[in-house]
């Protein structure tokens, strides 16, 4: 079987914003995340030397989670213009790269990524999924694992791998217990409130105990701290709430990928219409063709070169 690269657009595309945002085009287009973009992505794909790799990217909030709570991700700021004006940009260098965009009005893609990374797994594929969201781990099993990008603070680490092994690690629970574990200790990033009081500790200890949510809520009057057994119990029905919220829709129906060949003409002239010097020059390396001559290309701090 075949290995499949499985990309969080939005996830990757912010974080190749913060670690180059200064780049820009002489009239003041800014180019930072595009940088970033076509660089991390030939690094994933020399890493783990995929057969297809699918980018997946949002359409807007998921409505079935709008719907169980109004707030769901409200308290996120909207997305910089910077950022925003990189996005269409970034889609057009992704098809001109030859790789396949999947996006639906109204599903979170974490939702399309997860139930394809679990379909191409059943089916006997290998599946990396390329996110620093947590959510994922939900799904690591054998077939399918994470690759974390380099952490802004610390870029020596790497590119690091994560199996179920490393999400018992990093979270204290296994990959089937991680939607509990974010219904009970909350998720600040997705707006869902949590047990107020209940950290990573203690929700890994209950789950250890009694190994679901529900089993939590079951033996409420048993929990330890004493303090929390009324709170759980009165909570009870937001906390199954936040379960729907944090778990993965699995049930989507199967992606159809349009799929692409490198287009590597298309490539170099909206890398040369962005001035992405250097860029350009790599990929003419990379597919082949002679690289253009180019005059002061942006050159990375040595920091910023360790993310890609």
């Amino acid at each position: 079987m075949s290995k499949w690269l499985l990309v969080d657009g939005f996830n990757l595309a912010y974080r190749c914003f913060h670690a180059l945002p200064e780049f820009t085009r002489a009239d003041g287009f800014p180019t930072g995340a595009l940088h970033g973009w076509v660089k991390s992505l030939w690094k994933l794909i020399d890493l783990e030397q995929p057969e297809a790799t699918l980018v997946f990217f949002d359409l807007g909030e998921s409505d079935a989670r709008v719907a169980l709570l109004a707030d769901y991700k409200a308290q996120r700021k909207p997305m910089p213009d910077a950022l925003r004006s990189q996005i269409d940009p970034i889609k057009g260098l992704t098809r001109a790269m030859g790789l396949a965009g999947i996006e639906e009005q109204g599903v979170e893609s974490d939702d399309l990524l997860a139930a394809e990374a679990v379909r191409l797994a059943a089916a006997g594929h290998d599946v990396v999924i390329m996110s620093s969201d947590k959510d994922f781990a939900q799904i690591v099993g054998d077939k399918i694992k994470i690759m974390l990008p380099p952490p802004s603070a610390n870029p020596k680490l790497g590119w690091r791998l994560l199996d179920a092994a490393g999400v018992q690690e990093k979270f204290g629970v296994p990959p089937r217990q991680i939607a509990d574990y974010l219904a009970l200790v909350g998720d600040t990033s997705d707006n869902i409130p949590g047990v107020d009081g209940v950290g990573p500790k203690t929700a890994t200890k209950w789950l250890a105990e009694w190994g679901s949510l529900e089993g939590v809520i079951a033996h409420a009057a048993e929990l330890k701290p004493d303090r929390f057994r009324e709170t759980v119990a009165a909570d009870a029905a937001r906390l199954r709430v936040n379960l729907k919220l944090t778990t993965l829709d699995l049930a989507l129906p199967a992606v159809k990928p349009e799929w692409r060949t490198p287009q590597p003409e298309e490539l170099f002239r909206l890398l040369d219409g962005y001035e992405m010097r250097s860029t350009a020059a790599e990929a003419r390396k990379r597919y082949g063709a002679v690289a253009s001559p180019a005059s002061s290309p942006p050159s990375l701090s040595p920091q910023q070169a360790e993310l890609f």
